[in-house]
């Protein structure tokens, strides 16, 4: 998100929406160059700059393999063809596109980082590291590959890892490698028990962030004001459903860094189970009716006062926008967008029989981690331990209405309950979501899928309880969260238990 975009809904996407859009004016002159002139790469360029931000990268690959049929060591087009790749959850394919740009530059800083990237998501951690090395070497002031290496969670940084960034830091320039630097920084620090250290430049990354991203907190609070009084039971109870039932769908939303990704690896180990990642298919679907001129406070309102023919098209969008994406004939799926939580009003209004699963984790390491957490410029997430505690607590406020406006809707699953009993938390989340169990669930870290979320290396891993109790690290630094969370702070609750 732009700064001065937070009065907007912009938080509900970074994807446009589904190519059933008609054609750029500004397409038609790169196509009649390349026309004309099959090998001219800068038409290539123009018209793939133009497609990709649009969602066409059905159009956008095929027309790189055309200019790279023709021009092999076309680098900028291997990479766009292996991002591209990559967006799609093609990661086979994008390997190997790395792979072949890095044939012609063994000795890049950023092809060998994007390749580190593309490892990391397939669980290739020590293929991962040795990239992420290699390109540190190449430019060891670059905070992306530092952040990229860090984030790896499950590898820890050492002393001279400290040295090596310290010593980089003054030469970093760009703002946001400068952010990710201070967030590898905290990390490593961490890793080594140099807790307040640490935690500084945890501060000075949200700060510097902060700067560059802004984030709304009075417009998040007006949201929920406003969802519980439009979304109300009674509103609920004299919306018929329309369209299509959506059955198979599964949605698990919650607050960042909530355990979301562990339970989706979890049910992406069933057999009836595809896992699709952090999908925007909802709210693109939803921008597709709305469009997206409007404050976030007029956003249930807008919700509410959707005709049945918008909620039967929004479903049909979504499932159509998903559908293009599986991969598999399983009969349910996951969509682990944990931003959805906003729209979980939304969900049984066009797709009834979808379901919908609340993650929670107990609010002080869930805001931690968050505060820990480097989240790109399209996510607004608040910067400072204040701001996270009150986002902590809208959303509690959310879905507690939610769970009392919907009862019997929504599931619940403390992230605490799976670490401390997985075999019966798994069993019953499965019995409550009508599967059969399945010893695969068990073994969830043995499940070779890509995951694209920071916890990517966490979930290949059994469960552990480090998570439970590693903010009391940072305990003495924590006061403005506590404030701010109040009884929050306590072991976590679902309203309706």
């Amino acid at each position: 998100m732009c700064p001065g975009a937070s009065k907007s809904w912009r938080w509900l996407w970074t994807m446009p929406p589904p190519p059933d859009v008609p054609a750029l004016p500004a397409e038609r002159a790169p196509r009649e160059t390349i026309g004309l002139s099959p090998g001219r790469a800068q038409a290539y360029f123009d018209l793939a700059a133009l497609l990709a931000p649009h969602e066409r990268s059905g159009e956008v690959i095929p027309l790189l393999d055309t200019l790279l049929a023709r021009r092999p060591a076309t680098f900028w087009a291997l990479s766009l063809k292996a991002e591209l790749l990559a967006n799609e959850r093609r990661l086979p394919d994008a390997l190997a596109v790395h792979e072949r740009l890095l044939a012609y530059v063994p000795r890049a800083a950023i092809p060998l980082m994007n390749y580190a990237h593309a490892l990391k998501a397939v669980g290739r951690v020590g293929d991962a590291v040795a990239a992420y090395r290699a390109s540190l070497r190449l430019a060891p002031a670059n905070g992306f590959a530092w952040w990229g290496l860090a984030n790896l969670r499950t590898i820890p940084l050492d002393a001279a890892d400290v040295t090596a960034m310290t010593e980089a830091l003054p030469a970093v320039t760009d703002g946001l490698s400068r952010i990710q630097l201070h967030f590898a920084l905290g990390r490593a620090l961490g890793d080594i028990g140099r807790y307040e250290r640490s935690f500084r430049h945890y501060e000075e990354a949200n700060r510097l962030r902060g700067a560059l991203v802004a984030y709304d907190a009075e417009g998040a609070d007006a949201f929920v004001r406003e969802t519980e009084s439009h979304l109300t039971a009674s509103f609920f109870e004299t919306r018929r459903p329309v369209g299509m039932n959506g059955t198979g769908a599964i949605f698990i939303v919650g607050m960042p860094r909530s355990g979301s990704t562990l339970v989706e690896q979890i049910l992406a180990s069933h057999p009836m189970v595809e896992g699709m990642g952090e999908l925007f298919a909802l709210p693109n679907a939803l921008r597709h009716i709305l469009g997206t001129d409007m404050a976030e406070a007029d956003l249930p309102r807008r919700i509410a006062a959707l005709t049945d023919g918008e909620r039967a098209r929004i479903g049909a969008l979504y499932l159509d926008m998903v559908g293009r994406r599986r991969e598999t004939d399983r009969p349910c799926f996951t969509d682990k967008m944990p931003s959805n939580w906003r729209l979980a009003g939304l969900i049984p209004l066009i797709l009834p029989g979808a379901r919908i699963l609340d993650v929670r984790r107990q609010a002080l390491a869930c805001c931690c981690s968050c505060f820990m957490t480097y989240f790109n410029r399209e996510t607004a997430m608040p910067t400072n331990l204040r701001d996270l505690g009150r986002r902590y607590r809208a959303y509690v406020r959310t879905m507690d209405h939610f769970h009392r406006a919907l009862p019997g809707r929504i599931d619940d699953l403390r992230y605490e309950d799976l670490v401390d009993d997985p075999e019966g938390t798994t069993r019953r989340l499965l019995a409550r979501l009508d599967l059969p169990f399945a010893p695969a669930c068990l073994s969830f870290h043995d499940n070779p899928r890509p995951v694209h979320t920071p916890s990517a290396q966490q979930v290949r891993t059994p469960i552990g309880r480090d998570g439970l109790t590693f903010w009391r690290n940072y305990e003495p630094w924590l006061h403005p969260l506590k404030d701010e969370l109040g009884k929050l702070c306590q072991p976590t609750a679902i309203a309706g238990e």
